[in-house]
C-alpha cells in the first residue's frame, strides 16, 4: 500500500484524480488518498516513524526531510513570471512592508521562504521591523480585510480573487524572483521515502506522472474532480488556476525546473534563512533516466573524462 498525501486544492485533487478514479494502471499496486494542508505535511515529512510514503511538500521544507525521502522530477509546482503574492488594504509601497504585521500560511512553506528572501532585498544593509504572524492560509485574506492584519502572504486561488475583498497586490513574488533570476518560481515537489525499494520508487513516480498527463489531455473530464476544493471559483477561473501550477513542467520539470529548486534551496541557506544545506543532485529522483541525478552526474564526468582521454592520445603519440 502506498499513501499519497497531498493537500486538499484543486491543482493537486487535479493532478491525483484520474489515478484515484481508475483511470491509470498501476501494476498491482494499491494507492490510498490523504489529504492535509501544506504546512501539515511538511511537518508530518520531518517526522521519524509513520511517516507517508509519497508526500507533497514546500520545497523549503525539503532540506529538512532530505535524510529520508527523494524529491520526484514530477509533479513540482513551478509560478512562471508569477507566484504567491503579498496583499494589503492600502496600497502600500514595497518598503513599507518592513514595518507592519504580515500574516504568513505557514513558516515552512516556500512561500515563506521568497518573501524572507525579498524581505532581504528590501532592507539592504538596513534592519526589518517586519512582523511574522502565522495564519490559515484561507483566512489571511479576511484577517487582512477586517484589518487584524496589516498585510497577508497569499497562496492557492487567492492570488486571482484577492480584489473582490477589495485587497490591494503589493508585490508578486514570482515576478520578482523571475527577474532576480530568470527562473521560473519552484514552489511545492511529490516527496517519496527513500527506505522504499528504488524501483518502486521509479514505478510509483512513473504511475503518478502518467496520473498528470491524463489531467492534462482530458481537462473537461477530470475538471469536476477537482472543483469541490477550488473554494468557490467557478469553472473557468478554477481551469485558470490549475492552469497555473499543474503544465508541462508539472510532468517533468526539465534542466531548468532543477536549476530553479537548486538556485533557490541555495540561496536560502546562503541567506541565512535555511539552516541546512541539501545537495539536491543526491537527493533528485530523475524519472526518466530511472535514476538519481547524482548517478547521472556522475556518468556524464566519466564521459567527458574518457572522451578528453581519447582527444588527447594522439597529441601524445605525436610527439
Amino acid at each position: 500500500m502506498i499513501r499519497i498525501a497531498h493537500s486538499p486544492d484543486a491543482d493537486d485533487a487535479f493532478m491525483f484524480a484520474p489515478l484515484l478514479e481508475g483511470k491509470i494502471p498501476t501494476d498491482g499496486i494499491e494507492f490510498v488518498d490523504v489529504r492535509e494542508d501544506i504546512e501539515s505535511l511538511n511537518r508530518k515529512a520531518t517526522e521519524a516513524g509513520d511517516a507517508y510514503e509519497v508526500s507533497a511538500v514546500s520545497l523549503h521544507a525539503f532540506p529538512y526531510i532530505a535524510n529520508r525521502y527523494h524529491l520526484l522530477s514530477t509533479g513540482a509546482c513551478f509560478g512562471d513570471h508569477y507566484g504567491p503574492i503579498v496583499v494589503a488594504m492600502k496600497a502600500l509601497r514595497p518598503k513599507q512592508l518592513l514595518k507592519v504585521r504580515i500574516g504568513i500560511p505557514g513558516r515552512m512553506t516556500t512561500a515563506f521562504l521568497v518573501l524572507r528572501l525579498y524581505e532581504q532585498h528590501l532592507a539592504g544593509e538596513g534592519k526589518s521591523g517586519v512582523c511574522y504572524s502565522e495564519a490559515p492560509f484561507d483566512q489571511i485574506m479576511d484577517q487582512v480585510a477586517n484589518q487584524k492584519l496589516d498585510a497577508g502572504l497569499i497562496i492557492h486561488e487567492g492570488q486571482l480573487n484577492f480584489g473582490e475583498k477589495g485587497l490591494h497586490k503589493i508585490v508578486d513574488l514570482g515576478e520578482w524572483w523571475h527577474k532576480e533570476t530568470k527562473l521560473p518560481l519552484p514552489l511545492g515537489g511529490i516527496a517519496i521515502r527513500k527506505d522504499l525499494d528504488l524501483n518502486l520508487q521509479v514505478k510509483v513516480g512513473r504511475i503518478l506522472q502518467a496520473s498528470i498527463q491524463y489531467a492534462l489531455d482530458h481537462k473537461e473530464e477530470i475538471l469536476p474532480k477537482a472543483l469541490p476544493y477550488a473554494r468557490g471559483l467557478d469553472p473557468e477561473r478554477a481551469m485558470q488556476f490549475i492552469s497555473m501550477y499543474v503544465n508541462e513542467r508539472t510532468i517533468e520539470c526539465g534542466r531548468e525546473g532543477f536549476k530553479a529548486m537548486k538556485l533557490l534551496l541555495d540561496r536560502g541557506y546562503e541567506k541565512g534563512i535555511l539552516r541546512q544545506r541539501v545537495n539536491l543532485e543526491e537527493c533528485f529522483l530523475d524519472l526518466k533516466k530511472g535514476q538519481l541525478r547524482s548517478q547521472k552526474i556522475d556518468f556524464e564526468a566519466t564521459e567527458v573524462a574518457t572522451n578528453n582521454s581519447d582527444e588527447a592520445a594522439p597529441a601524445a603519440l605525436s610527439h
